[in-house]
């Protein structure tokens, strides 16, 4: 069984590009009209999809509403990653930072306002 992640959102091709500018997403397939964008990012992969879509079902024709969602990335090494997309112009909402549970993070906000947490795990 494999988990991936769908995101009903009018910004299929902002996060389309988010994805693959910052993190190097390779695009698996782009709906014609960009109603529908599969990335794949290492073993993973994330989908954004437009809204009010009469082809799909009724649950999923409402966009994401902004809020109550993030998306975790581990990483080797959170402090190289931190300067390399500040250097991008990546949009750093929460600085890079140590927590107390043995973390090492910052976060930033995608298109669709959800947080994306750029994790190294430094405990074991």
């Amino acid at each position: 069984m494999t988990l991936w992640t769908g995101i009903v959102t009018e910004h299929v091709n902002a996060s389309r590009d988010f994805y693959t500018r910052l993190f190097g997403a390779d695009v698996v397939y782009e709906g014609e009209g960009a109603w529908f964008v599969l990335l794949r990012l290492g073993e993973r992969e994330l989908a954004f999809m437009r809204p009010g879509l009469d082809t799909q079902a009724p649950i999923f024709q409402g966009a994401y509403g902004g809020q109550g969602m993030w998306l975790a990335l581990d990483v080797d090494d959170a402090e190289a990653e931190h300067r390399r997309l500040v250097a991008l112009g990546a949009p750093v909402v929460l600085p890079l930072r140590d927590e107390p549970w043995g973390d090492r993070h910052f976060v930033l906000r995608d298109p669709n306002g959800i947080g994306v947490d750029i994790v190294q795990r430094l405990a074991a």
